[in-house]
């Protein structure tokens, strides 16, 4: 797991805040135990540094966790291992003196363990040893408790967090190896398929080239032996149909290279939101089933160009995209909020101006309204027949 994607970091904090959270709130309550002990100025400062040093260890843990090596066992890097565990081992020492209570004294240790690169089969076992454990010696904790009256049902739901934490942490850890799983498929997935694209290109590619090249030769073969017994109008007949395999052979290659780099109207519309969102726009859009068969060649240089003018004038605060089928024409609209006036002339005829002159050479039309809380682009271009989206 050296590697790992950024797209789910987050979720891997969200993680680590929820484990740390927990622990947080068993310290606080052990240091409201030792707060009631006869000697509560020591209890609580022993507490109180031996819990901080608790938290740091499971940090150093969790993040060994993030970066850790499937194929490792937990103790595959003893040194960084071994220092939190008897730093858990010391304070759950110390929380046991101080209580007189199994529980509090063994779940530091516990809880340490449940963060170490646990085989899955060997962490479900371990997992459930350590609430059978915690849930034994709770027991035989209840039975040694004083007559504590009100307290009593604090008592209890620290027994209870003290049980489950274990489980908490360990289905935490689990989900998050879930989502790391489901992200190196999506990176696999995209992988493969860039690599199935590569592969489909280079059989394109020798098809065209292999059939224009096996032509071209068998005529400049035919023209050569033509020469050869002076029939010079025949051999020039082949000569220009050799030339016109040649520029056969140039226009397939350029087609070719033309619909490998169109990229389908969605995706386009969906790069856009995403561009837009990480400049902080909340962007949406609404894309027609059939957007695919839209003509790329035309409104996806729109997209790209509507896309920049929001991201420049725009006041970064909404945008709205979307892509529909009106009768026999694409309707293309992007709205944003305004944050300053409208692009000056020598803008708009480098930003705008182009889009018209584009879809006016398509035979459509474009709108552009402005208002006081909006700044408006819709582009019509009539639907093709055929292959649309190809281009």
């Amino acid at each position: 797991m050296s590697t790992i994607s950024r797209s789910i970091s987050a979720t891997w904090w969200y993680t680590v805040s929820g484990v740390l959270a927990f622990e947080l709130l068993l310290l606080l309550s052990w240091l409201g135990i030792a707060a009631s002990s006869p000697s509560a100025g020591a209890a609580v400062a022993v507490v109180g540094i031996g819990g901080l040093a608790w938290l740091v260890a499971s940090v150093v843990l969790l993040l060994q966790y993030r970066h850790r090596d499937d194929a490792a066992g937990a103790f595959a890097d003893a040194k960084r291992v071994v220092a939190p565990l008897l730093i858990g081992a010391a304070f759950g020492a110390a929380l046991g003196i101080l209580t007189g209570y199994w529980t509090v004294g063994l779940l530091p240790l516990v809880q340490l363990l449940m963060l170490l690169n646990w085989p899955p089969g060997v962490r479900l076992r371990l997992v459930l040893i350590a609430m059978v454990l915690m849930t034994a010696l709770w027991v035989i904790d209840q039975r040694a408790l004083p007559d504590l009256g009100d307290e009593y049902r604090v008592w209890w739901m620290l027994g209870f967090f003290s049980i489950v934490l274990p489980a908490m942490t360990v289905l935490s850890l689990w989900w998050w190896d879930v989502l790391v799983v489901l992200d190196r498929a999506r990176i696999a997935e995209s992988r493969l398929s860039a690599t199935q694209e590569r592969l489909r290109l280079a059989t394109d590619v020798h098809d065209l080239q292999g059939h224009h090249l096996q032509v071209i030769a068998l005529q400049l073969e035919l023209a050569q032996r033509l020469l050869e017994k002076d029939d010079h109008d025949a051999a020039l007949e082949q000569l220009q149909l050799a030339r016109a395999s040649v520029a056969d052979a140039r226009q397939g290659t350029r087609d070719l290279a033309t619909r490998f780099r169109g990229v389908p109207l969605p995706d386009e519309i969906a790069n856009a939101v995403d561009l837009l969102r990480a400049a902080g726009t909340d962007a949406t859009a609404a894309v027609a089933p059939q957007a695919a068969s839209a003509p790329a060649d035309v409104l996806g240089p729109v997209i790209r160009e509507t896309t920049t003018n929001v991201l420049k004038h725009g006041a970064g605060g909404s945008a709205r995209l979307s892509l529909t089928r009106t009768g026999d024409a694409w309707r293309y609209e992007i709205a944003n909020d305004v944050a300053a006036p409208a692009p000056d002339a020598a803008e708009r005829g480098t930003g705008l101006a182009g889009i018209e002159r584009r879809v006016a050479e398509a035979g459509g039309s474009v709108e552009v309204h402005r208002d006081d809380a909006a700044f408006r682009v819709i582009a019509s271009v009539p639907a093709r027949s055929g292959t649309e989206g190809t281009a």
